[in-house]
């Protein structure tokens, strides 16, 4: 094929599960990704979330990147607005001695919940003393950047000093990230499964292409089962939420209730609230390689990071074995016809 497949795992909890299980679960499914020939194993970062059990993407992989070989494991992505980008730099660090040349950190600009957990990781933060979104991530790739540890007292460094250092990503879907992301020679990920605007993503690529030559890297929701109308049915459990504030902001939720309350926890009237249509490609493993192909031909896609928005643990890992198969079955006979 003539791109990468990777994977982006939430870590949803489904109907009478614990969180236990569904990070069995994640760990699974990164293996048989790895199994299966993916490029990547990704995981969220979402907070406050009863549905979901991802809210430190550092730790899953840590665990994840230890009961693997081969495959890459990163985040998708760090909500950097919360955090130190020094300590950030430290954990990916960390992770990059101890899986080297396997780590990717992914940030994201999204809060990765709603605003009474927004607060709660920002308490005692000095937003002035913080600057911008840009500053942060200007500052977190610089203590990323090589170097070395000193015996001055007065020198400082993100310890330890790994020596392949993590891969940058920065997720987004603005002409805004792209730039910032080429700016830095981070790679970008269009987040294409929180935003599907064809026209959007087609002037987002133009200027990748223009600013860069790094790799088109392209996020998907993706619902596979084994029959076109299986798949019809499970993607009706599947919404994406655009809310747009007084105040500026803009988020994409996962209901309609989440957006009003996004809002009311914001304490800013909610301008506009609306069922934003997924980048969602459904179908059996064939047809929906067949769009994944139909999108890499119109757009010079290098990479689609693949987001499963089920929860239902057997669909989860059933969509996930029939892909890798028809993947694989898809690269071989590619292979012999050259």
């Amino acid at each position: 094929m003539s791109y990468r497949l990777s994977l982006l795992d939430k870590s949803p909890i489904a109907e009478n599960e614990t969180a236990e299980n569904a990070l069995n679960r994640t760990l699974q499914l990164a293996q048989l990704a790895e199994r299966g020939g993916f490029h990547r194993f990704w995981i969220a970062e979402h907070h406050n979330s009863a549905q979901l059990a991802s809210p430190s993407p550092e730790l899953l992989i840590a665990w994840i990147a230890g009961q693997t070989q081969r495959i890459r494991v990163g985040s998708g992505g760090v909500m950097l607005q919360h955090y130190s980008p020094y300590k950030v730099a430290e954990n990916f660090n960390v992770l990059a001695a101890l899986a080297p040349g396997r780590i990717d950190i992914g940030i994201g600009k999204a809060p990765g919940g709603l605003p009474l957990s927004t607060r709660a990781l920002q308490r005692g933060l000095n937003p002035q003393e913080k600057g911008d979104f840009a500053d942060q991530l200007t500052e977190l790739d610089s203590w990323l950047k090589p170097g070395e540890v000193t015996a001055d007292a007065e020198s400082l460094a993100a310890t330890p000093l790994p020596g392949v250092r993590a891969e940058g990503f920065l997720l987004g879907t603005s002409l805004e990230s792209a730039r910032l992301a080429a700016k830095l020679d981070w790679n970008f990920v269009f987040a294409a499964h929180l935003n599907g605007d064809k026209a959007l993503l087609r002037d987002v690529v133009t200027e990748w292409r223009r600013v860069t030559q790094r790799d088109l890297i392209v996020a998907v929701q993706v619902i596979i089962a084994a029959t076109q109308s299986e798949a019809e049915r499970l993607a009706q459990q599947v919404e994406i939420w655009g809310v747009e504030l007084e105040n500026g902001q803009r988020v994409s939720v996962a209901s309609e209730a989440q957006a009003q309350a996004f809002a009311r926890q914001a304490g800013s009237p909610a301008v506009r609230i609306f069922r934003r249509e997924p980048s969602l490609i459904k179908g059996s493993a064939e047809s929906v390689l067949a769009g994944l192909d139909a999108l890499a031909a119109e757009y010079g896609v290098d990479e689609f990071i693949l987001d499963n928005p089920l929860a239902e643990a057997n669909a989860r890992i059933a969509s996930l074995h029939l892909l890798s198969e028809a993947w694989q079955q898809a690269t071989l006979l590619q292979e012999v016809a050259q």
